[in-house]
């Protein structure tokens, strides 16, 4: 696929996700943000209301994700969480599934528990994602997850927090697509580092890509950064 540059940034969530970010770095985050014009620039939700003031006057979206980012958090913190993210300006809430729910075969809580977040979620006309952490699942589980996903209502899946053993996959992606067809979007997130990485993900299905080395995909530089996203 060849895209140009401007075109390329709109598939990217700027992301800074570290437990370590200062309002300086999350500043940095979002002035890139808005010089490359990227789709979104994706904080913990403690950030929102910073992040919102800053990108308000761009069309660069904040997103919070919730539940980050191990997913085992009860329902109504999630929902609490994402209806204070949303009050606090954010556009877009990116969920993590519950994972070990997933991998006992309870389907139905896991499907509740997505259910409850994209009822609030879209009650207040905004997006939620839902980070399935690949790298834990068999492709079984990556099939279940996307349905389970689907069936409730989200509105995207995406691979990764970028914080587990493992980032986006290929073969991952692909098979998110040809499990939700065109019906959802499909994110890719964590390690991708090179116009070439993030180009690959796009051909492979995915609609939308979480990076922090969005500076560097998107001016061709080198990156050696392989932490978190």
């Amino acid at each position: 696929m060849t895209l140009t540059t401007a075109q390329l940034a709109k598939y990217m969530d700027h992301t800074n996700l570290k437990a370590d970010a200062t309002e300086a770095s999350i500043k940095q985050t979002c002035d890139e943000a808005k010089q490359f014009d990227t789709a979104s620039v994706c904080v913990n939700s403690y950030w929102i209301p910073f992040v919102a003031e800053q990108l308000k006057d761009s069309d660069v979206n904040p997103i919070a994700v919730v539940g980050f980012p191990l997913g085992a958090m009860a329902t109504a913190s999630e929902v609490f969480e994402a209806n204070q993210a949303i009050e606090d300006g954010a556009e877009e809430i990116d969920m993590v599934i519950n994972v070990g729910e997933l991998k006992s075969g309870n389907n139905d809580k896991v499907g509740k528990d997505i259910l409850a977040l994209a009822e609030a979620v879209h009650a207040k006309g905004k997006l939620l994602k839902v980070i399935l952490e690949t790298c834990l699942l068999n492709n079984e589980e990556i099939i279940r997850a996307c349905k389970l996903s689907e069936q409730a209502g989200a509105d995207f899946v995406k691979t990764s927090t970028g914080f587990s053993t493992a980032g986006a996959k290929l073969e991952d992606v692909k098979l998110m697509r040809e499990t939700v067809g065109d019906r959802l979007g499909v994110k890719a997130s964590g390690g991708i580092h090179s116009k070439d990485e993030a180009l690959a993900m796009i051909d492979a299905g995915a609609s939308r890509l979480g990076v922090s080395a969005t500076v560097a995909i998107l001016t061709g530089e080198a990156t050696g950064t392989k932490s978190g996203y």
